[in-house]
């Protein structure tokens, strides 16, 4: 059976984080799923990737989630949330998904 790349893998924590947060009015439980997505990708990056590249991954997810607050005041929320996302998908496909 084929695994799901990482790259969905960390756009769906993000996504699915922001969207279990806000339509649960929830927020620790929209942060279980960020930690549990990012820590499957996380593992996912280090098992194709390695340590270097799977520390570097797992800061931008870290840092896509804290931009994503910031950027929503500019940009709206859903708009802010999809961007961070699509570029931590960009990052992780280009650093572990590509060869695989």
């Amino acid at each position: 059976m084929p695994k799901v790349p990482s790259s969905l893998v960390a756009a769906g924590g993000l996504v699915g984080g922001y969207g279990v947060a806000r339509w649960t009015r929830k927020r620790p439980l929209g942060g279980v799923v960020l930690a549990v997505a990012g820590a499957a990708a996380a593992a996912q990056w280090q098992e194709r990737a390695g340590g270097k590249a799977a520390g570097a991954l797992t800061a931008a997810y870290v840092a896509a989630f804290a931009g994503s607050h910031p950027l929503a005041k500019k940009v709206g929320a859903w708009p802010a949330v999809f961007g961070v996302a699509g570029a931590v998908a960009l990052a992780s496909w280009a650093v572990a998904d590509r060869r695989a």
